[in-house]
């Protein structure tokens, strides 16, 4: 059996004009349509017959970068492969947020081991099966970080695991890789191998869990929490309550199942700790930061402890409180029309900082940052202009809970989502001038045919410098 060796392959790297590095998820599309998309490391490893030592013209594209037209309007290159050769492409970004690297999946650094170059990570085409995972949470938890992700797809069968899946990883500052290099994924797996559901049971539907958090009890002890949703399907809810790792048994069990009629006092979305004159809370960032409870171990697992934002029109002005469902930025806009909220008096009426179009937040992640001394939030659109849930924004404000006025686009992913982006403040750098955000690539919603080979839906991770001046509209 023949094995192709690093020096038939004719290397392509693509990298960011600006400063060097591989750019990921750039596609490359000969005239007769075959497709060949770079690594994490911005490679492609091109062994084509009848193409090799030929003048070969390559389209180029890709999410947030481009590269020049030529006379006829192509945007691409001619390249000649050749055999144990190198190629560099430089290409221009015009995402404000720079693309680094593929975090799960099958073959992140598939052409670069293809041509013998070296990878950050120990296993860097196949980790545990997994082949896609969609939506991850992330705490730091024992000195090490504990990753979570809903379904998960696996190569050994189409079915992969549908009831959470987690993994280790080392701190930065704990051995761990560099942020900007990747991360390495320690797997809960079984005796086999295989992916642990770590929200078992033996009732049918999928079962996903958000709103992971670290709480301590009255004798100081930490949990892990958070809270589980049985589903019939994506929007048939039939089973909820709030859950707790147990160490012991490596996955979450039940703590407490709460009845239909809870349907918002419970954890949600991304959680994030805020001290204030007013104690410790945990607020919760589904669309926006609208739902509280106290820090405290049993103040999580008691729906009564929880907070809802919500416009008293009475007081006109905004309150939290117990009664009333939380406020979302449909219903606040539907107040200011019904003329029940000043204009002035909104906090979620959020709008492009350049175009001064209203933009509709899907989900978002909201975190203090030290280096602006405000809350920063990451944002993924629903219904942008070039891809119903892909365009990512990026919006201050001097509380969590806003108000949030002007947003700046700082990634674009036409015809493709990315949804349920996470900011990883554990990863800050310069006192928060850098910070690290991924979220989940993948053509559902999109109504793209046409699924990026490797790439759909897994996590994509992106660095963004908060010192751009592009971003001052929102600052």
């Amino acid at each position: 059996m023949l094995h192709a060796a690093p020096a038939d392959f004719f290397g392509i790297r693509v990298v960011d004009e600006s400063t060097g590095k591989g750019v990921p998820l750039i596609t490359l599309k000969t005239t007769n349509h075959l497709t060949f998309t770079t690594d994490s490391a911005g490679w492609i490893a091109f062994q084509e017959p009848g193409m090799m030592d030929q003048e070969v013209f390559f389209h180029l594209s890709g999410p947030g970068y481009a590269i020049a037209k030529d006379g006829f309007g192509y945007a691409g290159l001619r390249l000649k492969p050749k055999a144990g050769e190198l190629a560099e492409v430089r290409v221009m970004r015009l995402n404000i947020a720079e693309r680094l690297y593929r975090i799960t999946g099958q073959g992140i650094y598939r052409d670069s081991t293809l041509l013998g170059q070296e990878s950050m990570l120990p296993r860097a085409n196949v980790n545990a099966g997994v082949t896609g995972q969609d939506s991850v949470q992330a705490v730091p938890w024992q000195g090490r970080l504990f990753w979570l992700w809903g379904d998960t797809n696996r190569l050994s069968y189409p079915l992969g695991n549908f009831h959470s899946t987690c993994a280790w990883s080392d701190l930065p500052e704990s051995g761990g890789l560099h942020p900007r290099e990747g991360i390495h994924l320690e797997y809960l797996t079984d005796e086999e191998g295989q992916l642990k559901k770590m929200v078992p049971s033996d009732q049918p539907g999928v079962v996903w869990l958000f709103g992971l958090l670290t709480v301590p009890d009255l004798a100081g002890r930490q949990h892990l929490l958070g809270h589980y949703g049985r589903y019939k399907d994506l929007t048939t809810r039939v089973e909820h309550g709030v859950v707790e790792y147990d160490g012991s048994k490596g996955h979450f069990v039940p703590l407490l199942q709460l009845g239909e009629e809870f349907t918002w006092q419970h954890p949600v979305g991304n959680a994030v700790l805020v001290k204030n004159e007013e104690g410790d809370f945990y607020y919760f960032t589904h669309h926006f930061a609208v739902t509280r409870v106290p820090a405290d171990y049993d103040s999580v697992q008691n729906p009564g402890a929880y907070e809802a934002l919500a416009w008293m029109e009475s007081a006109q002005d905004y309150r939290w409180q117990k009664q009333l469902v939380p406020v979302t930025q449909l219903s606040e806009t539907q107040m200011i029309r019904e003329k029940k909220m000043p204009a002035e008096k909104a906090r979620f009426q959020v709008k492009d900082g350049v175009s001064g179009k209203p933009v509709l937040i899907h989900r978002s992640s909201v975190n203090w940052n030290a280096h602006r001394q405000r809350w920063i939030m990451i944002a993924t659109q629903q219904g942008g202009e070039v891809s119903a849930l892909g365009e990512v924004w990026y919006a201050e404000a001097i509380a969590p809970s806003g108000p949030w006025n002007k947003a700046v686009k700082i990634a674009t992913h036409p015809r493709y989502s990315f949804y349920n982006p996470r900011h990883h403040v554990f990863f800050d750098q310069d006192g928060g001038r850098v910070i690290y955000f991924e979220g989940t690539y993948t053509e559902t919603f999109s109504g793209n045919p046409e699924p990026t080979p490797r790439y759909d839906y897994n996590q994509l991770m992106y660095r963004l410098d908060l010192s751009d001046e592009r971003l001052k509209m929102a600052q």
